[in-house]
């Protein structure tokens, strides 16, 4: 009788231990199904959106908020580019918005002719490109600008130029990679 309960009590351990594998599995699994359809990364290239983020990192993007909203000003947003036959993820902040009128003049944004007061970034813009000139934003268009912004391929330019809404891919939500710089944004 003592050979039968050590048998099943060794069972029961061998269960345990392959109930608490299996959950284990699951859970892992779950998480990455539900993190590759929520979520997608995408690899920074360039230096146009330092201090906030740096070349060679590795950002997390969730796709989820611009499912139900619209992206709001300031932003950090990623999209490719319309007519770009690259796979290339642009990562800027949202500056214009949807039937705004955007003009760089002076260094300084403006917005429906109204200097921005309250940019992220300080530094003056030296090259306005096409922003030179007002600029009407359709209503599924926004204007975007890297935060280094001298040094920033964006909607001032015509290969990116202005973002259309279908070509948004979601914000911007961490750095992943590399492991010191993880940070949320």
């Amino acid at each position: 009788m003592s050979g039968f309960r050590r048998r099943y009590k060794e069972n029961t351990a061998l269960q345990r231990t392959a109930k608490l594998i299996a959950d284990t599995i699951m859970v892992i699994c779950a998480a990455y199904m539900v993190m590759a359809l929520l979520c997608t990364r995408a690899h920074i290239i360039g230096n146009s959106m330092n201090d906030l983020l740096s070349n060679g990192q590795t950002v997390l993007i969730n796709k989820l908020p611009y499912a139900f909203t619209s992206p709001k000003r300031y932003d950090v947003i990623a999209f490719e580019a319309s007519g770009v036959s690259s796979s290339r993820i642009y990562v800027k902040r949202v500056i214009g918005l949807p039937g705004e009128t955007v003009q760089i003049k002076d260094g300084k944004v403006y917005i429906n002719g109204k200097q921005l007061e309250d940019d992220v970034v300080d530094s003056d813009i030296l090259t306005a490109g096409l922003a030179a000139e007002p600029v009407m934003l359709g209503m599924d268009e926004y204007f975007v600008l890297g935060d280094n912004r001298n040094n920033s391929e964006d909607s001032r330019f015509s290969n990116i130029a202005m973002v259309k809404r279908d070509n948004i891919i979601g914000s911007v939500w961490a750095v992943m990679s590399p492991l010191r710089d993880f940070k949320f944004i």
